[in-house]
């Protein structure tokens, strides 16, 4: 075990000792769906501007969910591909991104804080967030509000840890296909002045596919407190990965042959990793219409990967470790409410880059990186609400964002093979994020709601300073991103539904072309639809639909020498369904059986930026069933993939082959749940 896995378990279990001297109280829900990603004081969901989406814990039990796509997927307009294990490529009204792109074009937050460092953002990032333990999660569509900076370009997930005083303790237990094992259990100690909690998760799964096990822990000590002056809660988080990981299998249709797709061509690649944060907030009142909040926290991650995706094979090991301040003042009042804060963040990161295989083409056998980077952030913002009438409500922010990266190259400043290693050098970027929105209450029950947003990432270490030759780091600029939307909600006694209309164009876009050269001034266009509906269509009934139709297309012309991903302007970006659907109907004829059927529609989509070659997307159901066998026992089970369809969970050309990561076939699971 890893020194930063055995510090984060010694600050659990002390925590947990001091949590022990809480006295035990039931715990209880809220009524009213609030929403605390735009503001971090918390806001009514339905009279929101910002697009977002709350999952609630009673939703994540009921799913059951062995992976956050099939929390997200309920969210219009949000996709997640499913790679192997804890793996995912994202998409929020966005195309699936991958690389660079994808790892900054999201923002992931775990109680407004986020989980990495601006600059050293993770494709996979969610495999770092408390899937298992989680008191819901909240999803912003497009730009974050000015509270949120680099990185919450496409959207922000925002995972919020469970409250000691409305948290039941329970255990759970789930067995399944394919070796699947997954338990979890939650101490929960309310009290009058302090209320504790402490929850550990894990889960392993022998995989469906050869080689490709995993293994995963997480565990979260929350503590809340009251004193005359302020409240405060404390938390810390630890997550354990250990995972083999398949890769793509190659041919037309390949995933459609199961024995070819259950193979793996990899069998040594791995992904280990770990991730601790710890953290503080501080809430008090100044005055009777003055709030503050201060929120120090520190985290730190470190990932061992096989890239078993290129041939060198070769071994990262990367990392970071950050500490800062989170810091606001809110005040009301008789026109509405502002807000002023201030964010600062220092973090140090690290990556090595070896092969020890032979050398193979330009792929050098040996030492190809090895980098320290250390990282500044500060940012100040300021956010209004005005009340211009009982009916009509603004909204308007304004974030200015600095990040600076200092580089140490820890080799020779000269190029090895495909590697060029930069000489130490220093970078600075800044961000201005406006944004504005107003709210229209037209009826008891209806919004109508429009907002215009930018979005922004600063260049991610790793595309700066691990390049190769005939690439520079100077000319990288931040990607921005520019989002136009207008939305009508309604609330009713038995139908609740949204529409929301947006367009986005995103500027700067970096990534590395077909031929491994760095593209720094790409263009893309984004339009869409986005429908959520929740209808009580009797009393054991509800059916939800969550869908979207959107387009993501190339702004801009990049010829390479494969014709097959030379962009043009007006072609679609591979890998972005223009539909995608989620449908639920929810059945519970007694209080103590309920059962769910889902169906998830991926629409078709190229799969390469030529467009010539395609996926012709796919449909899958699923079925839940709940049963309260006695008051503080429940069983759970469920069938994945019911109809046991062949499919990809991500489809690709390259290297002029078809690739796909081969859909997972029908699996079957059941489990206890005693206590919540």
């Amino acid at each position: 075990m890893t020194r930063l896995a055995v510090t984060g378990l010694a600050w659990l279990a002390a925590s947990l000792i001091l949590a022990g001297g809480a006295a035990a109280q039931p715990g209880g829900e809220a009524d009213d769906v609030v929403v605390v990603t735009g503001t971090r004081s918390g806001e009514a969901a339905d009279a929101t501007i910002l697009p977002v989406t709350r999952i609630d814990a009673e939703t994540r039990l009921q799913t059951s969910a062995h992976h956050p796509s099939e929390l997200l997927a309920r969210v219009p307009g949000v996709r997640l591909h499913r790679g192997n294990g804890a793996e995912h490529l994202t998409a929020i009204r966005s195309p699936v991104l991958t690389g660079g792109a994808g790892a900054g074009a999201f923002l992931f937050l775990e109680d407004g804080i986020p989980l990495r460092a601006a600059g050293f953002a993770n494709v996979n990032g969610l495999f770092e967030a408390l899937t298992g333990s989680s008191g819901g999660v909240e999803v912003v569509r497009g730009p974050g509000s000015a509270l949120q900076g680099s990185n919450g370009l496409h959207g922000v997930v925002n995972f919020l840890t469970p409250s000691p005083a409305e948290t039941a303790d329970g255990f759970e237990a789930e067995l399944g296909s394919f070796g699947r094992r997954r338990g979890r259990m939650v101490i929960a100690r309310p009290g009058d002045t302090v209320s504790a909690l402490f929850s550990v998760a894990g889960q392993h799964e022998d995989g469906w596919r050869d080689a490709a096990g995993l293994d995963r822990v997480e565990a979260l000590v929350r503590i809340d407190g009251e004193t005359p002056r302020f409240d405060w809660r404390a938390t810390a988080a630890l997550v354990n990965l250990q995972q083999e990981t398949a890769g793509f299998v190659r041919g037309p249709d390949a995933y459609r042959d199961l024995d070819l797709a259950r193979s793996n061509d990899d069998p040594e690649a791995f992904r280990d990793a770990q991730a601790l944060r710890l953290a503080l907030t501080l809430n008090g009142q100044a005055d009777a219409r003055t709030h503050w909040q201060v929120t120090p926290y520190a985290r730190a991650n470190e990932m061992d990967f096989l890239m078993h995706f290129v041939p060198s094979e070769a071994l990262e090991e990367s990392g970071h470790s950050s500490v800062g301040v989170l810091g606001s003042i809110t005040r009301q009042t008789g026109w509405g409410e502002w807000v002023l804060g201030a964010d600062v963040e220092a973090s140090t990161g690290t990556l090595r880059e070896t092969q020890s295989r032979p050398t193979i083409f330009s792929f050098i056998q040996g030492e190809h990186y090895d980098y320290a980077v250390d990282s500044a952030l500060a940012a100040l913002y300021g956010q209004g609400q005005w009340s211009l009438s009982d009916a009509l409500r603004l909204q308007a922010g304004l974030r200015l964002e600095r990040i600076r990266y200092d580089y140490d190259n820890r080799l020779a400043d000269d190029i090895v093979g495909r590697y060029q290693r930069v000489a130490d050098r220093g970078d600075a970027y800044d961000l201005v994020l406006p944004h504005l929105g107003i709210s229209w209450q037209i009826g008891p029950s209806s919004h109508l709601v429009t907002r215009l947003a930018r979005g922004a990432r600063a260049p991610q270490t790793a595309e700066l300073y691990r390049l190769q030759p005939g690439q520079v780091t100077d000319g990288i600029e931040p990607e921005t991103l520019d989002s136009f939307e207008v939305g009508y909600r309604r609330a009713g006694v038995r139908l609740d539904w949204s529409l929301t209309a947006f367009a986005m164009q995103k500027r700067n876009v970096f990534f590395r072309d077909a031929d491994g050269f760095n593209v720094t001034g790409g263009k893309t266009r984004h339009h869409g639809l986005e429908l959520a509906l929740e209808w009580q269509a009797s009393t054991t009934v509800t059916l939800n639909l969550a869908g979207s139709w959107a387009r993501h297309l190339y702004d801009f012309d990049q010829p390479v020498t494969t014709a097959s991903e030379t962009i043009r302007a007006g072609a679609e970006i591979d890998t972005a369904p223009q539909w995608l659907w989620n449908a639920r109907a929810r059945w519970q004829p007694t209080a103590r059986f309920s059962g769910e059927l889902e169906w998830s529609h991926m629409g078709r989509y190229f799969t390469d930026a030529g467009n010539l070659h395609t996926y012709g997307g796919h449909d899958l159901v699923h079925l839940r069933a709940r049963y309260q066998w006695r008051e503080d026992v429940e069983v759970f089970a469920s069938v994945r993939n019911l109809l046991d369809t062949r499919y990809a969970e991500r489809a690709d050309f390259a290297f002029g082959s078809d690739r796909y990561f081969p859909g997972e076939e029908r699996g079957v699971n059941i489990g206890v749940r005693v206590g919540f």
